[in-house]
């Protein structure tokens, strides 16, 4: 990825955050990433709105160790809106994951997530 912009950057950071077991272990400080019209489709094949993804997290209890990232990238697809790619893999677990972040209120907020497993030997080429 070349030099972030200052949107790209703040949402990478805001991103991280989100992956953080602290942050998922919280459900205020997960809902305060959360764009009202959140929607997340899980690599499990789960889907999830703003509610139901701090519900599920909330019941789950005490997140594990932090995931590991790789191949992050994001692009700023117009103003106020950053598209972010990157692998995670937890648990044994790997998922490409895709976000959309909009700007609103003065903030980043996670508007769209989607992740899709993979095994080591489908990771495509970065682009």
């Amino acid at each position: 990825m070349a030099d972030p912009s200052p949107a790209t950057a703040a949402v990478i950071e805001a991103e991280l955050r989100f992956l953080d077991p602290a942050v998922q272990g919280s459900p205020a400080r997960l809902a305060a990433l959360l764009h009202p019209e959140f929607l997340s489709f899980g690599s499990s094949g789960r889907c999830w709105n703003r509610e139901t993804l701090v519900a599920e997290l909330r019941a789950r209890g005490p997140a594990g160790p932090p995931p590991t990232v790789s191949r992050l990238d994001a692009v700023e697809l117009a103003d106020g809106v950053v598209h972010v790619t990157f692998d995670v893999e937890a648990g044994g677990r790997r998922a490409h994951r895709s976000s959309v972040w909009r700007h609103t209120g003065g903030e980043w907020l996670l508007y769209f997530h989607q992740g899709t497993a993979f095994t080591p030997g489908e990771v495509p080429p970065q682009g």
